[in-house]
C-alpha cells in the first residue's frame, strides 16, 4: 500500500460512512460494548473484523506473532482483565491461522534473536505435543496440526487467568479456539473440549471458591 494513499482512503471511508448514516461517528465516540475478545495472529493477511463480519465495536481485539498467551504478558493479560472484567464479553476466542509463520520459525532449529524469547513459548507447545507431531511426515500438515495444538494451549493460558474463571462462575463466559484457513478463507471452530482436557489440572490453576 502507498503511505500516501493511506488518508486519501480515509477521507473516502469517511465519508462511505456518513453516506449510510450521518451519526455514524457521533455513535462510534459513545463508547464500546464488544461481545467477544478476540486474540489473533499479527499476520497481515488476517484481520479478524473483517474474516468475522464484525462492525466497529463489536469485537476487542488483540493481536501478537502466533496468536500467543503468555501468562507473564503483561500485555496480554491487561487485555484479558480489561475485556474480560471491565468490558465484560461474553466470549473469548483465540484465532490461529494456516501458513503462520511463527509457528513454521518455532519448528525450526535457527537463532532468530529477540524472537527467540517468544518463539520459546510456541516450543513448548511442540515439546507437549512431540510425540504426535514428529509423526506426521508431510510438513504442511505438521505446521497446521501445531497451529491447532497451540490454540488448544493459548485458550488454556486464557482459562488459567483470575478473572476469566471467575467470569466463567459467574455469567458463564466462553472460551473458543478457532483456525481461519488462509487456502479455503474458512474459520474453523476446533470445538475444544475444555472441560475434559482440564480436568486434570483443574484443582493446579484454580483461583477463589
Amino acid at each position: 500500500m502507498d503511505i500516501k494513499k493511506v488518508f486519501e482512503n480515509n477521507r473516502d471511508w469517511i465519508n462511505t460512512q456518513l453516506a449510510k448514516d450521518e451519526r455514524y461517528f457521533d455513535n462510534l465516540s459513545e463508547g464500546q460494548s464488544p461481545g467477544i475478545l478476540y486474540i489473533g495472529c499479527s499476520d497481515s493477511r488476517v484481520t479478524a473484523e473483517e474474516l468475522m463480519g464484525g462492525a466497529p465495536g463489536e469485537v476487542f481485539v488483540h493481536r501478537n506473532i502466533a496468536n500467543m498467551v503468555p501468562n507473564t504478558d503483561l500485555n496480554s493479560m491487561s487485555v484479558i482483565n480489561y475485556a474480560v472484567v471491565h468490558l465484560k464479553v461474553k466470549h473469548v476466542v483465540v484465532c490461529g491461522h494456516t501458513n503462520c509463520g511463527g509457528i513454521k520459525a518455532a519448528m525450526q532449529s535457527m537463532d532468530l534473536g529477540i524472537l527467540n524469547p517468544w518463539l520459546r513459548n510456541i516450543r513448548d507447545v511442540y515439546r507437549l505435543h512431540r510425540k504426535e507431531l514428529d509423526s506426521i511426515d508431510d510438513d504442511n500438515k505438521r505446521y497446521d496440526r501445531l497451529v491447532e495444538l497451540n490454540v488448544q494451549e493459548q485458550c488454556i493460558n486464557v482459562i488459567k487467568t483470575a478473572e476469566v474463571q471467575q467470569a466463567i462462575r459467574e455469567r458463564g463466559l466462553t472460551v473458543h479456539g478457532w483456525v481461519f484457513d488462509l487456502r479455503s478463507g474458512k474459520l474453523i471452530d476446533l470445538a475444544i473440549d475444555f472441560e475434559k482436557i482440564t480436568s486434570d489440572i483443574v484443582n493446579i490453576y484454580r483461583i477463589g471458591s
